[in-house]
């Protein structure tokens, strides 16, 4: 799919863009693009893979010339750059609007202005039933790109959502390794919680199912398995034998005791494929005086799909994901 093509990634310095690039680089791809605005990122990247596939750009998305002319001569665009950080947009709401809603906005109209083929956006469970100002901005950043997709024929624009990627940067597990061994008590916000537990590695075969299988305007969804906050903790002590404490300190910002990765109403709609929900977008016009007399109804009832009910990782199960991403006694 990605023979003689040029990708960008934007906000491409994160686990993601390095997890894209660990994949793809072997591949057929012609060129590999980062953009940002993190240049000590950007360097250490230069630095660590030295190889002549991938080009640098420096920009923000909240500037459309700097996307503008990134974006000249490309097929394909991963769009993963946001504010990600709970706590940080509740105290700046602005800050995540501009970034994760009209940087999203900025990049469509630059990406269809150049002829970009396929753009896929990545979003996160938190946009679901959203109670912070990541969710909130991250939802619109959903409702901005199904209603751009509509407006387009030239380019094809696919949403993704995903929940916790394990040991990505900011993340709780790396958090908790730290902790242990600096032979500091855990501090678990609420043992309770629970979070979707999806790897790098899984992001990666997301974007890259969504991309081939995706219409423009769907949202693709992985079925993802679920662990505790207080049991996560648990099995890193028993991982690395640690005699520390686990200490509950109390929710933070505008937490959620369980995420959801679909709705109620997404999932009466959703398709359900072997690993994947897909969210088709919906279709209908303006037209609201057919509404009066005409509709569809429902076929089925659902619950929405969250962390809660999903399928719970066994402690030996989650020992083995751990185990996978490099976390190891």
């Amino acid at each position: 799919m990605f023979k003689n093509k040029i990708l960008l990634i934007t906000g491409g310095t994160g686990s993601f863009g390095n997890a894209v690039l660990d994949k793809f680089l072997e591949s057929q791809i012609s060129e590999i693009r980062i953009f940002s605005r993190d240049e000590k990122k950007q360097h250490d990247m230069r630095v660590k893979y030295n190889n002549p596939k991938i080009k640098f750009y420096i920009g923000d998305v909240r500037n459309y010339e700097s996307l503008d002319q990134a974006l000249t001569g490309v097929n394909y665009v991963f769009h993963a750059a946001a504010l990600k950080q709970v706590p940080s947009c509740e105290f700046y709401p602005t800050e995540a609007v501009r970034t994760n809603v009209l940087g999203t906005e900025n990049l469509l109209n630059a990406a269809i202005f150049n002829s970009v083929e396929k753009i896929i956006c990545l979003s996160t469970d938190k946009a679901v039933y959203p109670i912070n100002a990541m969710g909130v901005s991250k939802a619109m950043m959903e409702k901005v790109f199904v209603a751009k997709s509509r407006l387009t024929n030239k380019t094809k624009i696919i949403g993704t959502r995903y929940g916790n990627v394990m040991g990505s940067r900011g993340s709780v597990i790396p958090h908790f390794y730290d902790q242990i061994k600096k032979g500091n008590d855990i501090t678990v916000t609420d043992p309770n919680m629970t979070r979707f537990m999806m790897t790098l590695d899984d992001a990666v075969s997301l974007v890259l199912f969504a991309f081939k299988n995706g219409n423009s305007g769907d949202i693709f969804v992985q079925k993802s398995p679920s662990t505790t906050i207080g049991e996560l903790a648990s099995v890193m002590k028993k991982i690395y034998n640690s005699k520390v404490k686990i200490k509950n300190i109390g929710i933070r910002h505008s937490e959620k005791i369980h995420e959801t990765l679909l709705s109620k109403e997404e999932r009466i709609v959703a398709e359900e494929l072997e690993n994947y929900f897909r969210i088709p977008c919906d279709n209908r016009d303006l037209n609201y005086n057919k509404y009066f007399f005409e509709g569809t109804k429902l076929k089925n009832k659902y619950d929405e799909y969250n962390s809660f009910n999903t399928n719970r990782l066994s402690e030996s199960q989650l020992i083995d994901l751990l185990f996978s991403i490099g976390y190891q006694g």
